[in-house]
Parts: C-alpha cells; structure tokens; sequence
C-alpha cells in the first residue's frame, strides 16, 4: 500500500468524536454549490456564491437539490450543518471520505453515504465518496470534486422529464442512487471487456512479462467495486424496512428496483472475481507449461549427448594401448557410430512424442 493511500485512510488519532476533519488530498479548487429548487409547474437553478445562501430553502414549500463540491471546505460543510442541524457525527463522517456506505436514521432527516464509481479518460477507476442527507422538503449532497453522473437528473428537472417533478424529495434522493447504481454497470461493462483482453492475452502464443501485474491490477479493481457495491445493498436494504416518515410506501417501490440492479451487479462482480482468478491459475500454468518445454528439450539434449561424451570420453584416456588407436578407419568409426547413436536417439524420442 502506496503512502498516499496510508494517509488517505488514516484516521486522526486522540480526536474527539465528533471532529470535522478532512480525510482526503488538499486541494485549492473553491467550494461549488448549485441549487435546484421546483415544483410541478416551475424550476429555478443556481450556483450560489455563499454557503448562508442556501439556509433559505429549509423551509420552503418547493423542493430543493442542493449539490456541493468540494469537502475541503470544512468551516462551511459545518456551517450548513448547523443551520439543517445536522448532528456533528454526520458532518465528520461527510468529510471523512473512507467511509462505509450506510444509512443513518436521524428522526428529522436520512444520512446515507455511498461511493460513485466511474472511469476517467485513462480508464483509471475512480471512486469518489458521496454524502446524502434527505430532508422533508430538500436532498443535500456532498461530493469531493466537480464531476458527476447527475448530469440526466438535472437535464429531467429542467426539462420536467419523468415524474420527478411531481414527487416529492425522497423520490429526488431515489434518483440520485439509482443514477449512482446505474452507471455501476457501465463499470462492469468496461471491466468485462479489460477482462476479455486479459484472457486473449493469457491464452495467445507469447506470454507478456508484465501480464501477472495487469491482473494483479484488475483484480484489484474489482475488489474496489465490490467494496462499493456490497455495503450498498444493506443501505437499500434497510432503507425499504426503515419505518421513517420521510420515505414514502410509493417511493419505496423505486428503492426495490435499486435492490435488484445492485443484486445484478454483485452477481456479475463475483462471476468477474472467479474469471480473474481463473486467469492468474492459467497464466501460471502457462508459464509452467513454457519452462516444461524449456526444460524437456535441455533434458533430451543431455540424453543424446550422454553416450556421445561417453565414447569420447574412453578414446580421450592417456593410454599406450588402445587396440583401436592402430586401426586405419578408427577415427571416422567414431564418428560413424556416434551419428548413429544421435539418429537413432532422435527417432526415439520422436516416437515417444518426446519431441
């Protein structure tokens, strides 16, 4: 483990609890906010300067997105903790970015976190941390950095697509989970092709060095996509026997949807862990395979060579009487009689399928 990813998931020891610290890199990028706020028949949407600008939709009778990038903003992240009155325990765990997912039930609002998983334009896996907090009128998010798949949701509220306008706020918290879950199979989607030409790589003719590596790699991946996906299911899972008031009989219809797309996922997660160990056994076998025959051809060579060093080796010794030293044609006899040794070596190897 790389000392970047120690300090990432390091916890600040002798710390209160309660203690809003970020966990994440120290970044300069400037606290992005954006508020959606709508009913069935209008929409308004803002990027707010300041965090006190968003203290006036607590109360309001439409209901309101407020999306906020940027958790290295602690003073303000505790700010508007205070004016949702948003327990401390919450707001640390917000900021503290290697987080489980989990629901938390705070009678007067939903705490859920979750990671949102996606690929960059290197196909590196990102995972990014994303807190949200369901109120009885408004849905707060909090993400790390810019970047998102809520780009649909926002173009339906625009455009007064669907029927998210005409629901209420725990139908917005549902579809910003599924939008979530959603792009979970485009994650599956691109590790089952980097798996499929791992597996052409592993049963073509030449073995490349560096391929234990790019499955160490995506196996790796894998378990970060798990690690995302797997807690997920007992948040939903909770969500739909949670007796809260703030999530509606009709709303949790939806959530039972999320259920079965995140059972999909995790049914192909395992079935990619199994193909990606299956990989590293064939790789190795192939290996295996590549210095068997390495070592079948040394092995036969010294066979043949064994009688030949054996005949050189006698008429090599330092002795005044050797019969066949006086002998006209000894020389190429030798000669002749080790040919034959090697030919006749060879045809058996061959018809042993030795060779």
């Amino acid at each position: 483990m790389s000392r970047k990813r120690l300090q990432r998931s390091k916890k600040k020891l002798g710390q209160a609890p309660g203690s809003i610290i970020y966990t994440g890199e120290r970044t300069k990028d400037k606290l992005n906010i954006e508020a959606f706020d709508f009913t069935q028949e209008n929409y308004s949407e803002k990027e707010l300067q300041h965090i006190t600008d968003c203290f006036e939709y607590k109360f309001s009778n439409t209901v309101t997105w407020i999306n906020l990038n940027g958790l290295n903003h602690v003073k303000d992240i505790e700010a508007l903790g205070n004016h949702y009155e948003l327990h401390p325990l919450v707001l640390e765990d917000i900021v503290n970015i290697a987080q489980r997912p989990k629901v938390d039930d705070h009678e007067s609002y939903l705490f859920i976190v979750l990671k949102m998983l996606y690929y960059d334009d290197r196909q590196n896996l990102t995972s990014e941390q994303v807190s949200l907090v369901l109120g009885n009128n408004y849905v707060i998010s909090f993400q790390e950095s810019e970047g998102d798949v809520f780009e649909p949701i926002r173009d339906r509220i625009r455009h007064a697509k669907g029927r998210i306008r005409t629901m209420s706020s725990d139908y917005l918290l549902y579809t910003l989970i599924d939008a979530i879950v959603d792009h979970y199979f485009s994650v599956i989607e691109i590790l089952g092709d980097k798996i499929e030409d791992l597996e052409n790589q592993v049963f073509s003719a030449s073995t490349q060095q560096d391929l234990s590596i790019k499955i160490q790699d995506l196996k790796r991946e894998v378990l970060r996509v798990r690690r995302a996906v797997f807690p997920l299911r007992e948040v939903i899972n909770r969500i739909e026997k949670n007796e809260t008031s703030l999530i509606k009989n009709k709303t949790l219809t939806y959530f039972k949807d999320i259920s079965d797309h995140l059972t999909q996922v995790a049914d192909n997660i395992e079935i990619s862990r199994e193909i990606i160990g299956g990989l590293m056994g064939m790789y190795l076998t192939n290996i295996s395979n590549k210095m068997n025959e390495v070592m079948k051809v040394l092995t036969i060579m010294a066979s043949i060579f064994i009688p030949l060093t054996f005949i050189a080796g006698i008429y090599g010794m330092n002795f005044n009487y050797i019969p066949e030293l006086q002998f006209k044609y000894g020389y190429f006899g030798v000669w002749g009689v080790m040919i034959l040794i090697f030919l006749g070596l060879v045809y058996y190897f061959r018809k042993k399928k030795w060779l």
